[in-house]
């Protein structure tokens, strides 16, 4: 039977990385897919992975309809028996649930993933309906690493390095550093707690390669 399968975690855990494999094994196997994605990193209709792969996707905005989507392929004669859905978490509730209507009513797979919750730690629209209507939740296993070694549960949003707990939910950025710009950073419950990134905490080391760890 299809399923809608949701893959969740931090930045850095390999959601991204684990879309594209998935899509390989499927059309390894003679299957058709469709890949989905919103505000990629490395821009519109991409998807891409922070180890350097990245494949051409279908862009989703407010106004995609994921029925309409599959039923005009399928109309055109294409196979279309799996979607992949990355970025999930930009998704909004009502294209969620058209995501669930195709596995129960056209039988066809999404395998969707993304971020559960926001810089302010609260779910995200999309990632909270996921939860809510999925066959099968997973947290990938490959653990992100909070800058003191401990597992990395949480995202931060920072300006110069300097944590930021207001704003819009969806500012789109990266891991790079740069002069002003919005960057994203996965800490532990207590550094995020703490508003204290890898930048705070150089600062308040007695040496500048040298992170405290206790702080």
């Amino acid at each position: 039977m299809a399923e809608l399968a949701f893959f969740s975690g931090t930045m850095d855990s390999g959601k991204s990385t684990l879309a594209l494999q998935m899509d390989h094994n499927h059309r390894a196997r003679g299957r058709g897919g469709v890949i989905f994605t919103r505000n990629d990193r490395a821009g519109s209709q991409v998807l891409s992975s922070r180890l350097g792969l990245q494949t051409a996707a279908e862009e989703v905005h407010d106004g995609t309809d994921f029925w309409v989507e599959v039923v005009t392929r399928r109309l055109r004669g294409e196979r279309v028996d799996y979607l992949i859905c990355d970025e999930a978490q930009f998704y909004s509730p009502h294209q969620v649930e058209q995501l669930a209507r195709l596995v129960d009513e056209m039988g066809v797979d999404v395998f969707a993933f993304g971020i559960t919750t926001d810089f302010r730690t609260s779910l995200f629209p999309g990632s909270q309906r996921l939860v809510e209507l999925a066959d099968r939740v997973e947290v990938l296993q490959v653990q992100a690493l909070c800058w003191c070694g401990a597992r990395a549960t949480h995202n931060a949003r920072t300006v110069d390095g300097i944590m930021v707990v207001e704003g819009a939910q969806v500012v789109v950025g990266n891991t790079a550093a740069g002069a002003g710009t919005v960057t994203y950073e996965v800490l532990c419950r207590r550094h995020h707690m703490r508003r204290m990134t890898s930048f705070a905490a150089r600062a308040a080391s007695p040496t500048p390669d040298t992170l405290t760890l206790d702080l």
